[in-house]
């Protein structure tokens, strides 16, 4: 009983440290949750990861829904994101399959940032959880760079599962800047989350390891 107390101490401890952090998005948000605004262009990757692996893209007929946020989830996304961290050896998609951009699950244990998100939402799919809450993000990192993580919705806010990290932080702790992501109603339609004026596309190839 202690033990979950303190689970649930650290959940909420989390979730308070994030509603006084500065946001990175450029979209309306009441800081525990993002909310996007119109539609996006779908990343090149996702349109190729869907042409390679159709009955992973249907929309899904059931009603959207966040995830509840309890002892035993906190832990499955504390596990998740570390399982995946340690079994995928970072290389970018150019190193391993000779083209810049290739979304996939990493068959080969070796992937880039995209990769170790399709793992985790897999798993997280597999384990119950419910498509509309496990949401494909492209961010910038902390370095500039294009990045994916997997944006995970709770009636406690948004947490984010990053292959560069192994904790699972409030998005608005996470230092990333929010792009774009999928839309919880239909996981091909994609929205906008900031916009990074007068840049070009951007490939989400960051490999960094685990900090």
């Amino acid at each position: 009983m202690r033990r979950h107390s303190v689970i649930a101490a650290l959940v909420v401890g989390l979730v308070a440290s994030a509603l006084a952090t500065p946001v990175l998005a450029s979209g309306s948000t009441d800081l525990a949750h993002l909310h996007a605004g119109q539609s996006s262009r779908t990343p090149i990757g996702w349109s190729q990861f869907c042409d390679d692996n159709p009955t992973d893209c249907r929309a899904p007929r059931s009603a959207q829904s966040v995830m509840r946020l309890d002892d035993r989830s906190w832990s499955e996304l504390l596990t998740v994101n570390l399982k995946f961290n340690q079994a995928i050896a970072p290389v970018t998609d150019q190193d391993q399959f000779g083209v810049i951009e290739n979304w996939s699950y990493a068959k080969t244990g070796k992937g880039d940032c995209e990769d170790y998100v399709l793992e985790k939402r897999r798993e997280l799919i597999r384990r119950g959880w419910p498509l509309s809450a496990l949401l494909i993000t492209v961010v910038i990192d902390k370095e500039g760079g294009g990045h994916a993580v997997l944006t995970v919705v709770t009636d406690r806010g948004e947490f984010v599962l990053d292959n560069q990290t192994d904790k699972v932080l409030p998005w608005s702790k996470s230092g990333l800047t929010f792009i774009r992501r999928q839309s919880p109603d239909n996981q091909n339609v994609w929205q906008d989350l900031g916009r990074m004026l007068g840049r070009p596309e951007f490939v989400t190839a960051a490999i960094n390891a685990p900090r």
